[in-house]
């Protein structure tokens, strides 16, 4: 539905991941395994990736996919990101979260447990559709994603409410100044974000000391 852009979303937001050889990265809400792919080849043998999911058949996905494509240092975990309860304090040098934190009900508590397992020094990159700067686009993207979305769900997939869904998930996130915001008051210092596409999506990323 992105037209493929999204591709280029997700490669923006890894060039700002800094991630190394021999580092540890989760992957939240991580689904196919697309940033997980990537993450495993940076940091290598002596590195670890964890992919997680709260969604059990999304996260076989996920496992398919990076098993086939010889991804021999990837974890899968089942975890709800508000808690990341199986995971240790301290545990993570970088976190990502992809599409997903729209969708968390309590966006602050999953804030405040993705700092908790984030090693200090560590990053945080959430990469999520955001509010347009350019208001003439700002009309048309609502007219694209409140009309076009939920028709093209009917036509492909036969799935008009998922999209309606979807369209209304992204009006009711944050904009980007409010989730800059709030990744403060959960502790995370020098945070920053990057509109991709005048605003349709944001990466926002945050350092814990």
């Amino acid at each position: 539905m992105s037209f493929g852009i999204h591709r280029l979303w997700k490669r923006y937001a890894i060039s700002l991941s800094g991630v190394r050889a021999g580092q540890h990265v989760l992957d939240i809400a991580g689904g196919t395994g697309d940033l997980a792919k990537v993450f495993s080849r940076e940091v290598g043998r002596n590195g670890h990736v964890v992919l997680s999911d709260i969604n059990a058949a999304m996260l076989e996905v996920g496992r398919e996919r990076l098993i086939n494509a010889g991804c021999n240092n990837v974890d899968f975990v089942l975890a709800n990101a508000e808690t990341l309860a199986p995971f240790d304090d301290n545990s993570f040098d970088l976190i990502t979260i992809s599409f997903g934190l729209r969708n968390v009900t309590d966006q602050d508590a999953a804030l405040k447990s993705m700092y908790r397992v984030l090693k200090p020094g560590g990053r945080l990159l959430i990469l999520e559709f955001s509010k347009p700067v350019f208001e003439p686009l700002s009309k048309a993207y609502d007219l694209y994603s409140f009309t076009a979305l939920p028709l093209m769900g009917k036509l492909i997939v036969n799935d008009s409410e998922s999209y309606q869904y979807l369209a209304e998930s992204i009006r009711m996130h944050p904009d980007q100044q409010t989730l800059k915001q709030m990744m403060q008051q959960a502790g995370f210092e020098n945070c920053d974000y990057h509109n991709l596409t005048a605003g349709i999506v944001a990466v926002h990323r945050g350092f814990k000391a």
